[in-house]
């Protein structure tokens, strides 16, 4: 089957919550990967969205965490102090999932403006919502974001989300609980960081990409892995299962 860039990113995202247990979800793709996961290879992952629902199973996407699909279908809502202050902070969730408008060679994310001057932007972003706590406090952080150098650039215009501060023991030293982005999924390829620069490194790209075109799409000079791999396509069943829940957000 034929596929788009768009949909190797979000099937890739999906094989990543192989094995997880229970995912803090961005609205967008990070939504529409964790619950293509749920209905992949994962059904009893429990979604956790920062309105208060655990356990949420959707039968189509939700438009925003405030979706009444969400606590409709949920195991328990909560009250979202309690889910910030009982379930994120204290490391309870295991992985975070989150996308971003800009984000750095260290994994540090924008949400909040495009320009240098705050009070008067070129672009004002949604906001931080609850990605700076679900950065910092998930045991792990999967990011997906769209490469371009618009994304990944050089420096943010400003620093919602701590990644990986400026390098080795900045989250340490900031007394953020969990490790941080361990993956970037793009419609390029996968980034992680080098386990000693912390520095995010191509190590796969996706079938048909060289990596020298996610060099060309980064704002910085990309450190590239000495082995590529290569992403591994989506299945018709992989296909069939995104499409037809992309299909059932449109009606």
């Amino acid at each position: 089957m034929n596929w788009e860039a768009e949909e190797i990113m979000t099937v890739a995202a999906a094989r990543a919550l192989a094995g997880r247990v229970a995912c803090f979800v961005g609205i967008g793709l990070p939504s529409t990967a964790a619950n293509l996961a749920r209905r992949l290879h994962a059904p009893e992952l429990v979604l956790i969205y920062e309105s208060g629902a655990i356990g949420a199973k959707p039968s189509k996407l939700p438009l925003s965490i405030g979706d009444g699909e969400l606590a409709e279908t949920a195991d328990a809502v909560v009250s979202v102090p309690e889910i910030f202050n009982y379930w994120l902070q204290p490391g309870r969730i295991d992985v975070g999932f989150l996308s971003a408008a800009q984000v750095d060679r260290f994994g540090n994310l924008n949400t909040t403006v495009i320009g240098d001057d705050y009070r008067r932007p070129s672009v004002r972003l949604p906001g931080a919502g609850g990605a700076p706590e679900i950065a910092a406090s998930c045991r792990e952080v999967i990011l997906i974001v769209r490469q371009s150098r618009r994304s990944f650039v050089e420096r943010l215009d400003f620093v919602t989300s701590v990644g990986h501060g400026s390098g080795p023991g900045d989250r340490a030293r900031l007394g953020l609980r969990g490790k941080g982005p361990v993956m970037v999924i793009t419609d390029l390829g996968v980034l992680e960081p080098d386990p000693q620069t912390c520095e995010l490194t191509l190590t796969s790209v996706h079938p048909g990409v060289d990596p020298e075109t996610a060099r060309r799409q980064t704002g910085w000079p990309l450190a590239i892995a000495a082995q590529v791999a290569v992403t591994p396509q989506p299945t018709a069943q992989e296909l069939e299962l995104l499409r037809d829940l992309v299909k059932r957000s449109e009606v």
